[in-house]
């Protein structure tokens, strides 16, 4: 069962979504998953999805699934481009890997209306701007 599972606590990783400018002169959006740890991270599972209200209709965009066999110490990878047009919901993002033989697991939210302009800060990792959820 789930809650017989021994979760670590989640420190040192970070999920970002940053902003850029392609080859065509255009605006961007990709969601990365940033290890900061001196340690990689081994078999870290992905899923995303987004869930709210638009008018007044519910949406809910479909699951997507990530996999990635390592993410090497101080070093990020992108798990997916994501559409300005999903900013007015939540976007979530819950992440699972091992270090070691010990499994963690944590949920980051990007709530309605968190992913704009005004919110940008420089990530220095990335070496682009975004917003940063611990």
């Amino acid at each position: 069962m789930k809650k017989d599972i021994d979760f670590g606590t989640v420190e040192g990783v970070s999920v970002a979504v940053a902003t850029s400018i392609n080859e065509l002169e255009e605006q961007t959006w990709n969601v990365y998953l940033l290890n900061n740890n001196p340690f990689p991270l081994d078999n870290v599972l992905i899923t995303s999805k987004g869930y709210g209200i638009s008018g007044e209709n519910e949406v809910q965009t479909s699951v997507l699934r990530h996999m990635f066999e390592r993410v090497e110490a101080k070093s990020f990878v992108q798990i997916e481009p994501i559409d300005p047009a999903i900013f007015h919901i939540n976007n979530e993002y819950w992440v699972s890997y091992y270090i070691d033989r010990q499994i963690y697991d944590k949920k980051y939210v990007f709530v309605p209306d968190s992913i704009t302009e005004d919110n940008l800060i420089e990530i220095s990792m990335l070496q682009m701007q975004g917003v940063l959820h611990s």
